[in-house]
């Protein structure tokens, strides 16, 4: 008799522990910060008010058209190196608002801050001004129309344009880990974009890959030469060439 109600209890208690895992909401991307200006971290240590009517981007980014031409006759041409060094964990544990970057030290999350900037029918806390509880993405690489509610799963991801393998192989591998924190939570390096066609992207280089949607082409050549310009980052010959044809869509 006692077993069979030990065996019983144990059965409840998984069960319970299945309806709560199936309750909670799937976030994707979801900082362990959400409230930073709440919960503050050694890694992300935001001012004691959000500020979320900051600037999200540097003044003149990204680049014209001719400046981005310019910028890219400047870079240095190289062949990547230690790639098989790369670490994620080399740009930080996570999303931090301690950095120096468009958007740093504004109270609010990174992640939150791409958003609130990227998506259009915004829909903001009233409690916290820095949280996007819904909107709608158009998303740059694919041109779909992507909706977002902060209490469901969704197909928005945080894209870094040039990824941080990418950056690593580029020159990355050198800086001190303040300098790549800061290179991770740049907002001119971010763009809120469809996660499959993110996973795709993955960190190649625009000789390998380049955005479905060819109407994006120009801004995607003059965002990726104004991030390798902003933080002289070297270029490979085949990248080099490839940032050429994306820049002469721009007319």
């Amino acid at each position: 008799m006692g077993t069979a109600a030990g065996a019983g209890a144990g059965a409840t208690a998984l069960v319970l522990a299945a309806l709560a895992t199936a309750c909670t909401p799937p976030q994707l991307e979801r900082s362990p910060h959400r409230h930073p200006a709440r919960t503050p971290t050694a890694a992300a240590t935001p001012t004691a008010e959000p500020s979320p009517a900051a600037p999200l981007t540097s003044p003149g980014f990204p680049p014209t058209a001719a400046r981005a031409r310019d910028q890219l006759t400047g870079l240095t041409v190289a062949w990547g190196k230690n790639w098989q060094t790369y670490k994620r964990s080399e740009f930080g544990a996570g999303w931090s608002d301690d950095t120096d970057a468009p958007g740093g030290r504004n109270g609010c999350d990174t992640r939150d801050d791409v958003l609130r900037r990227d998506l259009k029918n915004l829909r903001e806390g009233d409690r916290n001004p820095c949280v996007v509880l819904s909107g709608v993405l158009h998303d740059p690489y694919t041109g779909k129309e992507l909706p977002y509610s902060y209490r469901r799963a969704s197909q928005i991801q945080t894209d870094h344009v040039v990824a941080l393998g990418a950056a690593w192989r580029a020159g990355a591998w050198a800086w001190t880990a303040g300098k790549r924190l800061t290179y991770a939570n740049d907002l001119d390096v971010l763009l809120a974009a469809d996660k499959e066609t993110n996973h795709e992207k993955s960190s190649q280089t625009p000789d390998k890959w380049k955005p479905p949607r060819k109407e994006y082409w120009c801004e995607y050549g003059r965002r990726w030469t104004g991030i390798k310009a902003k933080y002289l980052l070297t270029v490979t010959a085949p990248e080099k060439l490839a940032l050429q044809e994306l820049l002469a869509t721009c007319g």
